[in-house]
């Protein structure tokens, strides 16, 4: 009796994981198909979940909530999959209208996500609806500031523009390195929680090994011959 038991025990514990890890397969695949809509490759998620996720313990977060922003964080573009390709791919600039239209992605994802009841999704409604507001309460789409910004966000916000912001896109060319260090601290207080900034330059270094294991080229070398 002992031994079947262990056997329905371990089998249960089985089940589980593999349930745990279908969800994050999941998540994670809704996420790119938000990136794929604006012709971004699988791997700004996982270098955005990874930034996330050393931010975090960095920050002094629990593990387990280190993890979960990891895990939810690939979501934070989810609500891109309803803007219009002629605004999401338009090379040049955009509109007020069409920035307008652009800026509901946040909305939109946030709607899709929070009725859930699971703490993935919940979390991930969290981060897609706060992740473009701004330290300094001019961001959207609420424009609320400082700490009434969920932390998760604020993460968020740096793992995402750092980036995007190095990321060649259909209407830009991607910034050289000290470009970008440069924003960050002009926008330390403004864009971007202090503290985060401080913490993302302290794990630069790591955050730089992230970027290089996901580069997009890397992702173009792995790929099967037949998907060519």
């Amino acid at each position: 009796m002992a031994s079947s038991y262990a056997g329905k025990s371990l089998e249960s514990a089985l089940l589980t994981n593999e349930i745990e890890e279908t969800q994050k397969e999941i998540i994670f695949r809704m996420g790119e198909i938000g990136e794929s809509r604006s012709k971004e490759t699988g791997n700004h998620v996982k270098r955005v979940a990874e930034y996330s996720y050393l931010l975090a313990l960095a920050l002094g977060l629990s593990q387990e909530e280190a993890d979960l922003l990891k895990m939810a964080s690939p979501m934070h573009d989810i609500g891109k999959v309803a803007i219009p390709d002629s605004v999401l791919n338009k090379p040049g600039k955009l509109t007020d209208e069409e920035f307008k239209l652009m800026q509901n992605h946040t909305v939109i994802g946030y709607n899709l996500l929070k009725q859930s009841t699971r703490k993935i999704l919940t979390t991930a409604a969290t981060v897609a609806y706060e992740h473009h507001e701004k330290w300094n309460g001019r961001g959207y789409p609420r424009g609320i500031k400082g700490e009434d910004i969920h932390i998760f966000g604020r993460i968020t916000a740096i793992a995402d523009v750092f980036d995007a912001l190095g990321s060649e896109r259909v209407y830009k060319k991607a910034w050289e390195l000290d470009r970008i260090l440069t924003l960050f601290k002009e926008e330390r207080g403004e864009h971007f929680d202090p503290k985060v900034v401080d913490i993302f330059f302290e794990q630069l270094p790591a955050i730089l090994l992230v970027r290089e294991h996901y580069s997009d080229a890397a992702l173009e070398n792995s790929k099967d011959p037949k998907e060519t």
